[in-house]
């Protein structure tokens, strides 16, 4: 057994919490309400950044209509599979893994109700650690709403790296750890208008989209420290004698990365159209709560 697999990251508190929730996933009025709603603006960012790089990478060449289609993608925490279903009816060959088994269970049985899933979609009861053992490597990994949730942060985010091909993909969604999260997310979704089971969040574990840019400035010349205790939020790195070209340039500002190596986008809930939008580029706090992250492999 490698020295990873003896340092897992899975939370069993939070697997346990999700596993007790897992029949209610597919109910868009229940307790995964706000990420059924959520799902859209996380589709169209991912699409988005796709073409985008299309473009940037083939200067004069049409992006593809479908810009997943063909593509290996990757759902780490895919819950009930609200995302992988979305990405393997665009066309991206999509496994969804979970360490919760009756999460992958009810997946597993809604995807069966729609045959022509089964030539794009499979699950796993499994990790990311375990997944590492394998040779295979995606082009897209995505990681939704998932962060927030594991032991070691940093372990898992260097997981989830190394399963990216290079040139390849990581998108993640998570929530910052900030005042205003702290009021949103605890005290009036889950106190208040208990639209989410109490004791859901911690807002120690939140992390902030400039913790992120850091972390990914430095990666993969530093690596995780593997001390299976650490569970908040902060990102932290030792030395490693790797010397590889880290995938978001050290000079960039931490709260605006270079467009081609990583970007920050804002996700806004309004109310009075109980939606989640994408918050427009650049927009002044739009990552202080909610947000998504996405950045590139370098392909050296």
């Amino acid at each position: 057994m490698s020295l990873r697999r003896l340092y897992s990251t899975v939370n069993n508190a939070e697997i346990a919490h999700f596993s007790k929730l897992s029949a209610h996933w597919w109910d868009e009025h229940g307790e995964f309400a706000f990420l059924h709603k959520m799902n859209p603006a996380r589709v169209q960012f991912i699409q988005q950044k796709l073409k985008e790089i299309h473009h940037d990478d083939h200067p004069g060449t049409p992006a593809p209509s479908n810009s997943l289609k063909g593509l290996d993608a990757l759902d780490i925490g895919c819950g009930g599979g609200l995302l992988s279903e979305s990405l393997a009816r665009l066309g991206a060959n999509t496994l969804g893994i979970d360490a919760s088994e009756s999460n992958i269970s009810i997946a597993s049985h809604h995807a069966s109700h729609d045959p022509k899933l089964s030539r794009s979609l499979e699950y796993q009861h499994t990790t990311s650690e375990s997944l590492l053992d394998h040779p295979k490597r995606y082009d897209i990994v995505c990681s939704m709403e998932v962060l927030e949730h594991v032991n070691n942060p940093a372990l898992f985010l260097d997981t989830c790296a190394q399963l990216v091909k290079p040139g390849g993909h990581l998108f993640l969604s998570t929530i910052a750890r900030t005042p205003l999260s702290d009021f949103l997310t605890i005290f009036l979704a889950e106190h208040v208008l208990r639209k989410v089971t109490v004791g859901t969040h911690t807002h120690s574990k939140f992390i902030n989209s400039t913790e992120l840019v850091s972390f990914f400035q430095k990666y993969p010349r530093s690596k995780p420290k593997t001390e299976s205790g650490s569970s908040s939020g902060e990102l932290s790195t030792s030395p490693s004698d790797t010397d590889t070209v880290p995938w978001i340039s050290p000079h960039s500002p931490a709260n605006e990365p270079m467009r081609t190596q990583a970007e920050i986008r804002g996700l806004i809930y309004n109310p009075l159209q109980a939606n989640w939008y994408l918050a427009p580029r650049g927009a002044w706090a739009a990552a202080e709560c909610n947000y998504l992250f996405w950045v590139r492999k370098p392909l050296v």
